[in-house]
C-alpha cells in the first residue's frame, strides 16, 4: 500500500461522514434546548426514577449519571423550562441545585435511594403546593454547574472501591487507547511487553493484567487471546468514563476478575455528541483520527457510528542498535451501536465491532518480502481481525421498579496469524457469552438480590511454532448476590457463583463486599473473594517471542489448557476514603491495603534456565501485597493537585525458590497538576518516580556484562497544554518522556538477533524517547 492509498483510508471515516451529514435536513425540532444540571441520588433506582419523571413530564430526552450526579437534558423551550423541570425532580424526592426536596418526599425513598444531603445555598425546600425559586426564570434557563467534581473519585455510593475516571481525566494527556488512558492514574501501572512490537500490559496490585477482568459495558470483551493486544483496540476518543474496582468485585460479572475489575463505558447512541472529530499526530510519526455520530431518529430510537483508524509512517532507530523504536502498521477500528427503549420499561441496544490491526516490527532493514523467516534481517509481523456483535435486553417493571430483568450477550471472532523471527504464532478465537440477570427486593428494599444464569463458550485454536494447541471451554453457572442495605451507613453484599468448567469441573466463587459510613464524608470498605482463571500462556506473554529462549511445557497435553491446571486465588482488602474541605477548598484522601494470594499459578519462569521459558504449575507460594495512599486538593481556584505513594511486595516461588516479582517496581510515586484558566486554558503536569525493580536471573548468559540484577530508579515526566476555542473546538500538544531517560540496552543481544542470548522482553523502563505531539477535538452536541 502506498502513502497516497494509505492516508486516504487513514482520513476515510471523516470524508465518509461528511457525505452522510450533508444529506441531513436541519434539526426538526428547533426549540430544542439542552442542558446540564446537578441531581442527587444514590442507585440505578435514582436513575430510573428521574428519567422517568422526566419522559412523564415530556423531557424530550435525559440521562442521568449516578457517579457524577449530573444530568443530561434535551427540552423543548416553548414548553418546558429549567424551573418546572427541577421543580418536578424535588417533589418525587430528588435535590437539585435549585430546589431541595422536602424531608416527607426525601424520607419516603427506598433506603438505598437516600442520599447523602448537602447544604446548598442556592437550594430552598419545595412542596407540592407552592415554591419559589431564589434566582428567576431567565437566570435558570441559563444555569450553570458551579460545583467543581475531580475527573476521578473513588464512588461515594458504591459498596466496592470503586475508582471513577471521567472523560476529563482522559483528556489530561495523548489517550490514544486504553492501553494509554491510565497514564494520570496512580492505581494501574502502565508497561511495554517488549522492546520491540510496541505492546503495552496493564498492572493492578502488582499482579499482571490477566488477573483484572476488562468489561466492556460489562460485556467481558477483552478476555482469552485478545488479552495482549486488546487494550489497543479501544480508541480514547470512544471513552466516556472507566471504572476500576480493586478487589475481586462482583459475582454478577463473572468468575474471572482476581486483582480487580475495570469496566469501560463507550459513547451512547442517546447522549453523544452529534459530531465528534479527534486528530493527533506525533514526532514519531503517529497518525491518528477518530470520527463519532450520533443520530436521536425519534423518541426511542438512536444510534450511534464510532469510527477510527491510525497508522505509523515512519521508521525510526535514535538507539542505532538497529531495531525500529515503534513498529510499522495501521488500524481500522469501527463500531455500529443502536438502542431503543419506550416508556413501558423494556430497552434494548446491540454493537456491531470490525477492527483490522496490521503491525510490524523489528529490525528497521526488514523486508517481509524478502526476509521473512529467514536470518538476513529479523522480523515480526502480526495481521488481526476481529468481529464482535453484542448486546442488552432489559425490562423495569413499571409498577415495581425495584423488580428488573436484563440479558447481555456477546459472540466475538478474533483472528492473529503472527511470526517472530523464525518462530510462528498463529492463534483463533470464537466465544459466545449471555448473562440473564433478575433483580428484586425480598420483603423491603433494605433486602436486594440479583440472581440469574450464565454460559461462557470458548474455542481457542493455536498454532506455535509447529505445536498445535486446541480445545473448548463451555461453562455455564448461575450466581446469587445479596444486599443488605438497612440505612445511609451500612451495606453489605455477599454473592456466590456456582459454575461447571467442561474441563475442570465445579467451581465455587464466593464473595463479600462491607462498607460503613463513620461519617457521610468518611468511609470504610472491606472485601474478600476468589477467582478462576484458565492462563494463555502463549497469547498472554507475547513479549518472551521475543527472545532467542526455547518454550518448554510441563506434561504438555492436548486434551486441556496446554495440560495445566486452572489459577485460582484469594483476594482480600481494606479501603478507607475520606473527603474533607480545608480553607473552604475540597479534597479527598484514599489509603487502600490488598493481599493477594494463589492456591495455583501458571509459572512463567525465565529464571531458572536462562535459556528456556519454562511454564509450569505452582508448587510453592505466591502472593502480592499493595498499599497505597492517594491525596486528592484543590489548594487554589481551579487548580488540582493528586499525589500518590505505593508500595508492593510480590513473590513468587519458581522451583525452590521464592523471588520477588521481577521488572516490578517495589516503590512508586506519582503526583499530578492540574490548572484551568477562566478564558479556558488548560495545563496539565504528571510526575512519576519508579523504584528499583529486580531483573530476571542471567547468570549464564553470554551478555550478562551489560546488565545489572536490579534497575536504576527512574523519573517519568510528561506535561499537555490544551485551549478551547468555543464550544466546538479543542486544540492540545504536549510531550512524553521530558528528561528523555532511556532503558540501556533494551535489547540484548541486538546484534545477533538469530543466536542465543538475544532477548528483547527485559524491559524495565522508558525505550521511546522524548516525544511531541499535538491534535485537536471538534464536537458538536
Amino acid at each position: 500500500m502506498n502513502t497516497a492509498t494509505y492516508r486516504l483510508l487513514l482520513f476515510w471515516p471523516i470524508i465518509t461522514l461528511l457525505l452522510i451529514d450533508s444529506q441531513h435536513t436541519y434539526a426538526q425540532k428547533k426549540n430544542l434546548t439542552s442542558g446540564l444540571i446537578q441531581v442527587w441520588g444514590n442507585c440505578q433506582l435514582c436513575k430510573h426514577r428521574i428519567e422517568t419523571t422526566l419522559t412523564q413530564l415530556g423531557v424530550d430526552q435525559s440521562d442521568w449519571n449516578m457517579e457524577t450526579n449530573r444530568l443530561k437534558i434535551s427540552y423543548d423551550s416553548t414548553k418546558l423550562s429549567i424551573e418546572t423541570i427541577q421543580r418536578h425532580l424535588a417533589s418525587v424526592g430528588h435535590d437539585t441545585e435549585v430546589f431541595q426536596a422536602d424531608d416527607q418526599s426525601y424520607e419516603s425513598l427506598p433506603g438505598c435511594c437516600r442520599y447523602i444531603r448537602h447544604t446548598m445555598s442556592k437550594a430552598e425546600p419545595i412542596n407540592k403546593t407552592s415554591a419559589s425559586p431564589i434566582i428567576n426564570e431567565k437566570q435558570l434557563n441559563e444555569v450553570l454547574i458551579t460545583s467543581r467534581r475531580p475527573s476521578t473519585h473513588i464512588s461515594s455510593s458504591s459498596t466496592f472501591n470503586m475508582l471513577h475516571m471521567s472523560a476529563k481525566e482522559l483528556t489530561k494527556a495523548a489517550c490514544c487507547n486504553l492501553s494509554e488512558s491510565f497514564e494520570t492514574s496512580p492505581s494501574v501501572d502502565v508497561n511495554y511487553a517488549d522492546a520491540v512490537t510496541g505492546v503495552k500490559q496493564i498492572q493492578l496490585l502488582g499482579l499482571s493484567g490477566n488477573y483484572t477482568q476488562i468489561l466492556t459495558e460489562n460485556v467481558p470483551e477483552i478476555r482469552g487471546l485478545t488479552g495482549s493486544y486488546g487494550l489497543t483496540f479501544i480508541p480514547g476518543p470512544w471513552i466516556e468514563s472507566i471504572q476500576i474496582v480493586k478487589g475481586t468485585g462482583s459475582v454478577v460479572n463473572g468468575y474471572e476478575s482476581i486483582a480487580g475489575q475495570i469496566n469501560i463505558e463507550e459513547k451512547k447512541p442517546d447522549n453523544g455528541e452529534k459530531w465528534f472529530i479527534n486528530g493527533y499526530t506525533n514526532e514519531f510519526g503517529r497518525l491518528e483520527t477518530s470520527v463519532n455520530l450520533s443520530k436521536k431518529l425519534d423518541n426511542r430510537w438512536s444510534t450511534t457510528l464510532l469510527t477510527h483508524a491510525n497508522g505509523i509512517l515512519n521508521k525510526m532507530d535514535e538507539n542505532q542498535d538497529s531495531f525500529l523504536d515503534i513498529p510499522l502498521g495501521q488500524q481500522f477500528n469501527m463500531i455500529n451501536r443502536w438502542k431503543y427503549a419506550n416508556n413501558d420499561g423494556f430497552s434494548t441496544q446491540f454493537a456491531i465491532k470490525i477492527l483490522t490491526d496490521n503491525r510490524q516490527a523489528g529490525q528497521k532493514d526488514f523486508e517481509p518480502s524478502s526476509d521473512k523467516f529467514k536470518t538476513n534481517q529479523y522480523g515480526i509481523g502480526t495481521q488481526i481481525q476481529q468481529y464482535v456483535l453484542s448486546g442488552k435486553l432489559g425490562y423495569v417493571f413499571p409498577q415495581k421498579t425495584y423488580k428488573s430483568i436484563g440479558l447481555i450477550y456477546s459472540a466475538m471472532h478474533y483472528d492473529n496469524q503472527a511470526y517472530y523471527g523464525l518462530r510462528t504464532y498463529n492463534a483463533k478465537q470464537k466465544s459466545i457469552y449471555a448473562n440473564l440477570i433478575y433483580q428484586s427486593i425480598i420483603a423491603s428494599v433494605e433486602h436486594q438480590f440479583r440472581t440469574g444464569i450464565s454460559l461462557v463458550s470458548d474455542h481457542y485454536d493455536e498454532n506455535f511454532y509447529h505445536q498445535s494447541f486446541q480445545r473448548k471451554e463451555i461453562v455455564p453457572g448461575s450466581f446469587f448476590e445479596y444486599t443488605y442495605n438497612p440505612g445511609t451507613k451500612f451495606i453489605a453484599v455477599a454473592g456466590l457463583r456456582i459454575d461447571y468448567h467442561n474441563q475442570y469441573h465445579w467451581i465455587a466463587t464466593p464473595r463479600l463486599n462491607i462498607k460503613y459510613n463513620f461519617r457521610p464524608e468518611t468511609a470504610l470498605r472491606f472485601s474478600i473473594g476468589s477467582g478462576f482463571r484458565t492462563a494463555h500462556i502463549f497469547a498472554e506473554n507475547s513479549g518472551a517471542m521475543v527472545s532467542s529462549r526455547q518454550y518448554e511445557i510441563s506434561h504438555p497435553s492436548l486434551n486441556y489448557a496446554y495440560g495445566l491446571n486452572p489459577e485460582k486465588a484469594w483476594n482480600y482488602g481494606l479501603n478507607l476514603a475520606h473527603n474533607f474541605n480545608l480553607n473552604s477548598r475540597s479534597g479527598s484522601l484514599c489509603i487502600d491495603a490488598y493481599r493477594t494470594i494463589f492456591t495455583n499459578q501458571v509459572v512463567m519462569d525465565v529464571e531458572t534456565n536462562p535459556q528456556k521459558i519454562l511454564f509450569y504449575d505452582l508448587n510453592g507460594r505466591s502472593f502480592s501485597n499493595s498499599i497505597q495512599a492517594e491525596l486528592n486538593y484543590e489548594p487554589l481556584h481551579r487548580l488540582d493537585i493528586r499525589l500518590a505513594y505505593r508500595w508492593l511486595d510480590v513473590q513468587t516461588n519458581y522451583g525452590s525458590r521464592l523471588l520477588q516479582k521481577a521488572l516490578v517496581a517495589k516503590h512508586r510515586a506519582f503526583l499530578n497538576l492540574a490548572y484551568q484558566t477562566q478564558n479556558h486554558w488548560k495545563f496539565d503536569y504528571t510526575i512519576q518516580w519508579f523504584g528499583q525493580k529486580r531483573l530476571p536471573t542471567i547468570a549464564s548468559n553470554s551478555v550478562s556484562n551489560l546488565v545489572e540484577g536490579y534497575s536504576p530508579a527512574y523519573l517519568q515526566l510528561m506535561a499537555q497544554v490544551s485551549k478551547q476555542f468555543g464550544k466546538a473546538l479543542e486544540v492540545y500538544t504536549g510531550s512524553e518522556n521530558l528528561t528523555n531517560y532511556l532503558q540501556q540496552y533494551a535489547i540484548i543481544g541486538a546484534d545477533k538477533p538469530f543466536e542465543s542470548g538475544f532477548d528483547g522482553s527485559r524491559i524495565w523502563g522508558p525505550i521511546n524517547g522524548r516525544m511531541f505531539y499535538m491534535g485537536l477535538r471538534y464536537k458538536i452536541k
